[in-house]
């Protein structure tokens, strides 16, 4: 199931971005009242604007669901509590320690001084 909602979202952020480049910024308008070409599109002089904007927007909320999905998809995953938990530390073998030499004499106690 992530890797169906991975595939759609990939595909609509690459068409997102197509989409958007393909569209006129706001400044070419004046252009095209001058006649430079406006009527030469596929569209018409305001077809085209119509038509990508709808399809932006569109794929827009495409996108942000298939976010929203793949972020609910991962929360649902049994993820231990913390990194150091799901870290395994392998124990050293454990070996004798060697015994006290017995010929350290011990520390002799301080005298108790009365109150």
């Amino acid at each position: 199931m992530r890797d169906i909602v991975l595939v759609v979202d990939v595909i609509a952020a690459v068409a997102l971005i197509g989409l958007i480049l393909l569209q006129q910024g706001k400044g070419a308008d004046i252009g095209a009242a001058f006649g430079s070409g406006a009527s030469q599109t596929l569209f018409g002089s305001r077809g085209s604007a119509n038509f990508l904007t709808r399809t932006t927007a569109i794929l827009g909320t495409v996108f942000f669901l298939s976010n929203l999905g793949m972020a609910w998809l991962h929360a649902q995953q049994t993820v231990p509590a913390s990194v150091t938990k799901s870290v395994v530390i392998e124990q050293p073998a454990k070996t004798e320690t060697p015994a006290l030499p017995t010929d350290v004499p011990a520390v002799p106690k301080a005298p108790e001084v009365p109150r």
